[in-house]
């Protein structure tokens, strides 16, 4: 006795890395655009404070994200950046940007950590009130909101590794505007492709033998 195997759908191979597509294109731009928002609040919050000696009493200090390093901002602005750039190129080009995404998010976490324990922008605000440059800061305290940069930094990271791994399957802005803006030459018609899987299914729906000649 034979066995007819059914022939899987056309539309429902199609289905899997759309949906794919779609999911990942979906948390990418959420990662991305959460984890920058998150880096720019966390640099502009206080990340350390402490006390410097003036006048033979204490003068209390605080420094903020910006104050202790620059870095994580510019980096997850460039990121951001990137974010946007991956849907204007293809191919190539967008494997690049989504590098430069991924290395953006990975330097803007590895930065936050390292300001983590900075004690070098209150010290500089001692010896600036104190007069002395020589003067340190003391009672040094930190917070956590350079932690809260790192994880942002990571998010980035994230949409980053994102774009690389299924950054082919998302669409490309370029390549939608070109077709649109393609004159259509007068008293044609579109045709399709009889070879793409939707066509083979419009021409059964017709009544019409796709593959006869």
């Amino acid at each position: 006795m034979e066995y007819v195997t059914a022939a899987p759908h056309p539309r429902s191979e199609a289905a899997g890395p759309a949906r794919t597509g779609r999911l990942s294109l979906a948390v990418a731009l959420l990662c991305g655009a959460l984890g920058a928002t998150v880096v720019l609040l966390a640099t502009r919050q206080q990340w350390s404070e402490g006390t410097a000696t003036v006048a033979g009493g204490s003068f209390p200090l605080t420094a903020s994200g910006s104050d202790v390093t620059g870095v994580p901002a510019a980096l997850a602005v460039v990121g951001l950046a990137a974010l946007v750039a991956v849907f204007a190129v293809r191919r190539a080009g967008r494997f690049a940007v989504a590098a430069v995404l991924a290395l953006s998010g990975a330097g803007t976490a590895v930065a936050a950590l390292l300001g983590a324990s900075d004690s070098s922008a209150l010290d500089d605000k001692a010896a600036e009130v104190s007069g002395d440059t020589s003067a340190a800061v003391g009672a040094l305290g930190h917070t956590a909101w350079p932690y809260v940069a790192a994880a942002g930094g990571l998010l980035i990271l994230v949409a980053g590794v994102l774009a690389l791994h299924y950054g082919r399957l998302w669409p490309a802005m370029s390549g939608r505007y070109e077709r649109a803006a393609a004159p259509r030459p007068r008293g044609t018609a579109a045709v399709g492709d009889p070879d793409r899987p939707e066509e083979l299914w419009k021409a059964l729906d017709r009544g019409e033998d796709p593959t006869g000649a």
